[in-house]
């Protein structure tokens, strides 16, 4: 997940089994700039070595400590103050409940950003449809050919992935694609495919890698 400037933290405090609120900070892509609540939720289907929220994607059973509905009430009460909410991972959209939260926040009168892998193409399809996504930030992890080796999975099918860019490329809502750039994964040659891969889109960002001292792996050649 990507994070803005001026961050400001809060406690992380657990959200069910599935994620915790992380901060709040102050940035843009959302509904303009403002100050939003990222909710980190749990589980992912990808096993990027270079992933830096590791106790996320291994974890995705941690005990509750904070409800759903303690959420909503601790947005309830920054109505007027947070002027968005970044749904992020994990993956989110590994979460089968996600569409009725995002309706709660959105009766809120909250601006909603979703961070995804790509992975689920006919649940973003469907939360655009229903209006409950006003930005998305899709994780294009490598060229099609490195696909495979940087996220772990020596079987991934990329199909999902492709469905997903062509999505948000024909789509009505904006959106923007990014990549981390992690040394042993990424080369001249990788971008040389990635700017083919994705020529027409309106945002594309690369993402210098930060190693946050939890990450899940190790890539070849080091970090």
């Amino acid at each position: 997940a990507s994070a803005g400037s001026a961050e400001t933290h809060l406690s992380r405090t657990r959200m069910s089994a599935t994620g915790f609120i992380d901060s709040v900070y102050s940035g843009s892509g959302v509904d303009g700039k403002g100050l939003r609540c990222v909710v980190f939720f749990s589980g992912c289907n990808l096993r990027c070595p270079f992933c830096h929220n590791a106790q996320l994607v291994l974890n995705p059973q941690a005990p509750p400590a904070i409800t759903e509905q303690e959420l909503l009430t601790f947005l309830r009460k920054r109505s007027g103050i947070l002027e968005g909410v970044c749904i992020s991972g994990g993956e989110p959209l590994l979460r089968a409940d996600l569409e009725p939260l995002l309706r709660e926040i959105r009766a809120l009168g909250y601006a909603i950003k979703v961070d995804t892998n790509g992975c689920f193409p006919q649940q973003l399809a469907k939360l655009i449809d229903l209006d409950l996504v006003d930005y998305i930030a899709m994780d294009i992890k490598n060229s099609p050919q490195q696909y495979a080796a940087t996220v772990g999975l020596a079987d991934f099918d990329l199909k999902p992935v492709q469905e997903s860019i062509d999505i948000l490329q024909n789509g009505a809502v904006p959106f923007e694609f990014r990549t981390t750039v992690v040394r042993g994964l990424h080369d001249e040659n990788s971008f040389h495919q990635l700017g083919q891969w994705l020529a027409g889109a309106p945002h594309y960002y690369l993402q210098q890698f930060v190693d946050s001292g939890n990450l899940l792996g190790e890539t070849e050649g080091g970090f």
